[in-house]
């Protein structure tokens, strides 16, 4: 053989070997890259209480994305026991405190299908009306004078049916003597819902509209402080009306239950605050 042939042999030999190594350095480098990118989990190898633990530990620091990460975690590994259970509901508590109170109410419904004996489901109803009973727009109300009437009536009924339902079931619960006082004052943001939907009907002529709406006030929500322009807006709708024995007997209802009412004489009083950009309308 000669030395043309051996020399193309080994070049041939060489670039096998350099062909080789590359693809092997290639592999490698995929592998470590695999190892350290986006899907990498560092919990990978945590244990049950570990995951949990640290969950709390982001909770009460407020980092309210890992520490969903950290339950969610704990409810997929290790879906049976004490552990998935709580995680469900620190879960629904972490997706409320970080915007999300459709999602909280979800985990909140699943835990109360799956678990509906566990110790905590008063926690469960009592944190069900949280999430309802403050709507992201009441966080402006202090700069524009909105009425809490004005919010969403579905998200306060959906409150007041968390709290009733707490209270009926749960009678001794630690969180039942919050939910009465929060149930008070839901009682009187629905029924100052019910007036304001009563007065816009009647400023818009529709008398018999705001007639029906008023009646709501008088006859569900008993004793409540809107009453008294509820019956306001009845007595001068039967007035518009020419309805004259009705709205004397309203009159008279209003002056037995309100003899300092200054209704009568003053009028309505003005909405919104001057901040209130809906006062323009």
């Amino acid at each position: 053989m000669g030395r043309n042939t051996i020399s193309m042999f080994q070049s041939r030999a060489e670039t096998t070997w350099a062909a080789r190594l590359m693809v092997l350095l290639t592999v490698l480098l995929i592998a470590g890259c695999g190892t350290k990118g986006p899907e990498y989990d560092p919990t990978a190898g945590w244990n049950v209480e570990r995951l949990f633990e640290d969950g709390k530990a982001e909770m009460n620091s407020g980092n309210w994305r890992l520490a969903k990460e950290r339950f969610l975690a704990v409810e997929t590994r290790f879906p049976f026991g004490t552990y998935a259970q709580q995680s469900l509901l620190n879960l629904a508590y972490c997706q409320w405190k970080d915007k999300e109170p459709e999602l909280a109410v979800a985990t909140l419904g699943r835990f109360q299908q799956q678990y509906p004996s566990n110790p905590a489901a008063d926690y469960a109803l009592y944190l069900r009306g949280l999430i309802s009973f403050t709507p992201p727009s009441a966080v402006f109300s202090t700069f524009t004078g909105q009425n809490p009437g004005e919010r969403d009536p579905k998200a306060l009924r959906q409150s007041y049916a968390a709290f009733e339902e707490l209270i009926k079931r749960f009678p001794e619960s630690r969180y039942t003597t919050d939910a009465r006082k929060r149930i008070e004052w839901l009682i009187n943001t629905m029924a100052e819902n019910e007036m304001l939907i009563a007065r816009y009907y009647y400023e818009r002529f529709a008398y018999v509209a705001a007639i029906n709406r008023a009646q709501v006030v008088i006859t569900e929500f008993q004793g409540v402080p809107s009453s008294e322009q509820a019956l306001y807006i009845m007595m001068m709708s039967y007035d518009k009306l020419k309805l004259t024995d009705l709205r004397n007997d309203t009159e008279r209802v209003l002056l037995t239950n309100f003899p300092n009412t200054a209704l009568i004489a003053k009028g309505f009083p003005n909405k919104y605050s001057a901040w209130n950009p809906l006062r323009l309308f």
